[in-house]
């Protein structure tokens, strides 16, 4: 897995495919890399994909928090230099599409933005929280990410992604210092990131309110608000239709300079 560094931090990601295009993943608060299982298959092929961890999360170094979306943006700057990418797609989910966002507006490396789970106003980055060593307070967290519906219908799903969560989340801690980042972020004008937006969100997301998600596509010159009735995890839910949609954004922008 290669290594990226922002000052002293090490940040670790993997790169699969050669594609013309390259697709970066940029995690949630505290979540692992499995919370990319159901888009990264669908990207990988046709285009280049990286995954990386969060400062805190899996092989990164874990500083002293608390964090900041500034902070967190050099660390996706120096893996898309380290990677040799000079420019990306990016797929943000919550904290991820903030981190995104304040790359997209300082720099031109980016050719569309997919934000998952993401928005403006009051949110709750550490709902979502439960100790990785505690297998019955991870599958209660997970459940409230997670419609009724699709609870009902995909129980095996939920078991997967709590034997993932239990090798891959993030500490206490560390949780605490990426949400200090989330609570402490003041968006760009939004009027200056002309960049295509595609904004992925779950009408029934109990963390981040869909009316944030509202308030961000409508205040991005080139957004889109695209809903369903789901919860948090609205890309493992509607996976199909969110991965047909992001392939589609990365083909329209392939080759753009704009």
């Amino acid at each position: 897995m290669p290594t990226a560094h922002n000052g002293d931090v090490s940040i670790h990601y993997d790169s699969t495919g050669e594609g013309d295009e390259t697709v970066v993943f940029v995690g949630d608060v505290g979540f692992g890399a499995w919370q990319w299982a159901w888009q990264h298959r669908a990207v990988a092929g046709p285009f280049r994909a990286i995954v990386f961890d969060h400062r805190g999360v899996g092989r990164s170094d874990a500083p002293p928090g608390p964090y900041s979306i500034g902070d967190l943006a050099d660390d996706l700057d120096a893996v898309l230099a380290d990677a040799g990418v000079s420019r990306a797609h990016l797929v943000g989910a919550g904290i991820g599409g903030l981190v995104a966002l304040e790359l997209t507006h300082g720099s031109g490396r980016v050719r569309s933005l997919a934000l998952v789970g993401c928005g403006l106003g009051d949110v709750d980055p550490l709902g979502a929280f439960a100790p990785p060593d505690d297998p019955a307070a991870l599958k209660s967290s997970t459940e409230a990410l997670l419609s009724a519906s699709f609870r009902r219908e995909q129980p095996d799903v939920i078991e997967q992604i709590v034997a993932w969560r239990g090798e891959e989340d993030a500490s206490r801690k560390i949780w605490e210092a990426q949400a200090a980042a989330v609570e402490g972020f003041e968006p760009p004008p939004l009027y200056e990131v002309t960049t295509p937006a595609l904004v992925v969100h779950g009408e029934a997301d109990a963390y981040w309110p869909v009316e944030g998600a509202r308030t961000l596509a409508d205040g991005l010159p080139r957004g889109e608000l695209l809903s369903f009735e789901a919860g948090r995890l609205v890309g493992v839910e509607r996976s199909r239709v969110v991965n047909d949609r992001l392939v589609g954004l990365v083909e329209s922008e392939s080759g753009s300079e704009s």
